[in-house]
Order: structure tokens, then C-alpha cells, then sequence
């Protein structure tokens, strides 16, 4: 493991790349523990402070975990797809809101996404799943529900389609476009839109999942994809007109 002492990139940042680096390439295994403070400074030839630095880095990427008493240290944790899960969440909503990415785009990206997984929904999804987006439905259909519990709904509706096709590197992949890119849907859409006509889709798309219908379940999807376009533009374009656009 080295760095370049005269890079720009700051040598915490340097050297909590390199154990990374080293982690992916298997160099250093899962419970693997790594060398002391004293030991990582020598070999890269820095203070402690700025070792203790780019362990806190790998610690937040929940690549180490520290551990105390006579055979404490850092070691190198296993990496579950929950807390990855978690990351690209967070990573995805700041990607969205921070590039200004149109609402056209994730759109797009998230329903093709979607349509995707669909055909392995239909075929692995278990009596579990069909009960969680049941019940979804059923919270979605209560007319006291507020609009930001509807939204949560609507999340974890979608959220069970994908857990359906029973593929962890899948819901992982799509949890970036299911939890970051549909919550920014709703916030565009959801004072506008029928909640009967988004309970009557995702009814349609049970329906289909039930009797292992890809083929119509990727139609629902599509047909919610067009209704969810459609409203936002219509809202987009009153606002424009609202404030003389």
C-alpha cells in the first residue's frame, strides 16, 4: 500500500484509499486486522493523527470496524447489503438534488429499472410479498392518510416488487432509484395526483404479480410510468404560467 506525498488529494483521503483498495483487491480479508496506529504511520510515513484520519473515513464507508482491549484494534468488517443499501440511498439523493437531475431522467431511469426486476417478481415472489404490497394498498385506500404517509407507502409498495424477484444484488442496485429517485417523484406530484388512480395501478400490478404476469406487470408499470409523466408536466407547466413563464 503506498501514496504520493506530493498529490493534491489530501493524505488521510490517500490512505484510506489504499486500505480500501486493498480490501477490494482481498489483500486484506473480512476480520482481517490491520496493522497498529504506529505500525500504519511508519509504513506510510505519516503521523498517527492523519492515520487516526483515514480510519474514520474507512469506519463511516463501514469498511472497518475498531475494537478494544488486549486484541482490539481495526478490523476489516464484512460489508452487508443493508449498510451498502443505506449508502447508495444517501449517495443517490445527493447525486439527484445536488445535479439538478430532471425530473424526465429519473423517471425514466427508475421505471426502466423497475420493468426490469418485473419479470423475476413475477416468477420468485412469495405470499410474503404479495401480503406486504396488499397491505400497502390497503394504507393507501385509508382517506385520512396524509400525504407524506402515502408517499412512505408508496415507497415501500415498490420497495416489496423489488424484494420480490428474491435477487439482494438487484434490491440493492434498484434501491438508489426506488428510495431516492420516487421520493423526489412524489414531492413534484403528490398534491396533484389521484390517489384512487395510483391505488387502482398498483392494484392492477398485484393482480398481475399474483397470476405471474410479467408481461401485464411491466404494462402497469408503464402505465403508471405515463400517468406519473403526465401530472408532473401539467404541474411544471402551471407553475411556469404562474409566475409568467
Amino acid at each position: 500500500m503506498k501514496i504520493d506525498p506530493d498529490k493534491s488529494v489530501g493524505l488521510p483521503a490517500q490512505i484510506a484509499k489504499a486500505i480500501r483498495d486493498a480490501i477490494v483487491s482481498g489483500d486484506l480479508i473480512v476480520d482481517e486486522r490491520l496493522p497498529s496506529e504506529a505500525e500504519l504511520a511508519t509504513q506510510f510515513g505519516v503521523s498517527r493523527p492523519t492515520i487516526r484520519e483515514a480510519l474514520k473515513r474507512l469506519a463511516a464507508q463501514s469498511l472497518i470496524r475498531t475494537q478494544r482491549g488486549a486484541f482490539g484494534g481495526a478490523f476489516v468488517q464484512r460489508l452487508s447489503y443493508a449498510e451498502a443499501r443505506a449508502q447508495l440511498i444517501t449517495t443517490s439523493t445527493l447525486l439527484l438534488s445536488m445535479n439538478r437531475v430532471s425530473f424526465d431522467t429519473a423517471c425514466e431511469a427508475r421505471f426502466a429499472l423497475e420493468r426490469a426486476c418485473a419479470p423475476l417478481a413475477a416468477a420468485r415472489r412469495t405470499p410474503e410479498h404479495l401480503t406486504l404490497m396488499r397491505n400497502e394498498i390497503m394504507r393507501q385506500a385509508t382517506p385520512e392518510l396524509t400525504d407524506e404517509a402515502f408517499c412512505a407507502s408508496d415507497v415501500a409498495f415498490h420497495r416489496a416488487l423489488v424484494d420480490g424477484a428474491q435477487n439482494p444484488v438487484l434490491s440493492y442496485q434498484l434501491s438508489g432509484s426506488i428510495e431516492a429517485m420516487q421520493p423526489l417523484m412524489n414531492m413534484i406530484t403528490f398534491t396533484a395526483r389521484s390517489r384512487a388512480e395510483i391505488v387502482a395501478i398498483h392494484s392492477a400490478i398485484i393482480t398481475a404479480l399474483e397470476h405471474r404476469d410479467s408481461t401485464n406487470a411491466i404494462e402497469q408499470l408503464e402505465r403508471l410510468e405515463t400517468y406519473t409523466k403526465q401530472l408532473a408536466h401539467t404541474i411544471m407547466a402551471a407553475k411556469r404560467a404562474a409566475h409568467g413563464g
